[in-house]
């Protein structure tokens, strides 16, 4: 199916059993609730999936399983997280294979490369497949930044159409469409910043936290994008304390948690990611006890 890029697309998360082995199962649920939600897209192998921790061939299951879960409901986008140039196009063309719709792709895994590096392997990766790329720019987690003047130079590459943008600085957002207009579609990748990504002109939003409160995402982002900024504001303060752990180190584990706690999925994660302990575990946990406690109402923004 053809991508709409627009409106909330969850990093879903990858599930796994007491051994560590992918539980399928238990995945293929997570995806099917936040569908039955109403999400617009969801992204799969991501960093919230634990794409770098996942064998090869699990990868390619897991495709398999979204796309089997989605049967075209929501397009299904696919983490790109490889070490070398060629494993990321070869990894990009199985996914077409596949009948992947999209590509998230980041730079090149560990190795911390120069623009010229980063706009070659982006270049290389555009002309493995014919899937649209949204470029993944999130310079605290990858090492590489995807400053508005190295995407300036991509604009040439046809398939790679979008940016989540998740360095947390929001003017990223105005010099992109400085330096390059309407060219590619902005994304919000970094959730508590997104009603300011969107007052800039961010038109979708890849979410850490839409996994745990998915209705509620997608309430505030139409609200946003509806300039209803004081009913989503409502919304953004209730939702904060939450929204802040995405932009934690060890965000897959907190979200994970909050999941858990919500009943939409389990909390482990592959080590060297160990489950919150101590203080850490207490704040998320009081955190969530608040959120449900005090759940805003939702009237749907037309």
């Amino acid at each position: 199916m053809g991508i709409s890029w627009t409106g909330v697309f969850p990093a879903a998360t990858t599930q796994f059993d007491r051994d560590f082995k992918v539980d399928y199962e238990a995945t293929r649920k997570v995806m099917s609730a936040l569908i039955e939600d109403g999400v617009n897209g969801l992204i799969v192998c991501g960093s919230v999936g634990e794409n770098t921790a996942l064998r090869a061939e699990e990868k390619r299951e897991m495709l398999k399983l979204a796309k089997d879960v989605s049967r075209g409901r929501v397009p299904v986008v696919s983490g790109v997280a490889e070490y070398t140039t060629e494993l990321a196009r070869e990894y990009a063309r199985d996914a077409q294979k596949i009948g992947i719709d999209g590509l998230m792709a980041m730079p090149a895994m560990v190795y911390s490369a120069k623009p010229n590096e980063i706009v070659q392997h982006f270049r290389s990766l555009g002309a493995a497949s014919d899937l649209p790329i949204m470029l993944y720019n999130n310079p605290p987690a990858y090492g590489n930044d995807l400053v508005p003047e190295i995407v300036a130079k991509l604009a040439d590459v046809k398939t790679i159409v979008a940016i989540k943008e998740s360095s947390g600085d929001t003017r990223r957002f105005v010099d992109l469409v400085n330096l390059t207009g309407d060219r590619f579609t902005l994304f919000c990748g970094l959730d508590d910043v997104v009603l300011e990504a969107i007052m800039l002109g961010a038109v979708g939003w890849v979410s850490g936290l839409s996994n745990v409160f998915p209705k509620e995402s997608n309430e505030l982002f139409a609200l946003a994008r509806a300039g209803r900024f004081d009913e989503a504001m409502t919304i953004y303060r209730w939702f904060m304390p939450l929204l802040h752990l995405d932009a934690r180190a060890d965000l897959v584990q907190c979200i994970k948690l909050c999941e858990a706690i919500a009943g939409r999925g389990n909390e482990r994660t592959r080590p060297p990611r160990l489950a919150l302990e101590g203080a850490e575990r207490r704040h998320v946990e009081d955190a969530m006890r608040k959120a449900l406690a005090t759940r805003p109402n939702l009237a749907k923004a037309a």
